[in-house]
């Protein structure tokens, strides 16, 4: 997800879609800890997506609250 798409989200659709991809990272790790998936970058994009989204969020309340 870029970030232009992830600027065009409201709040309460960022929260939403961060709660969602955690509980996909998570079902990836543990799926990964049973057995291997083939395309490991897929951790570390779903990782990055969601820091994405963290900031994103974070810059949005702090300029509503101004």
């Amino acid at each position: 997800m870029k970030t232009e798409e992830i600027r065009e989200m409201s709040i309460n659709d960022l929260i939403e879609r961060i709660e969602t991809e955690r509980v996909n990272l998570l079902t990836m790790k543990m799926n990964h800890a049973i057995s291997p998936i083939e395309n490991t970058s897929k951790l570390r994009e779903s990782r990055k997506n969601i820091a994405r989204m963290l900031t994103v969020l974070q810059q949005k309340q702090t300029n509503e609250k101004k």
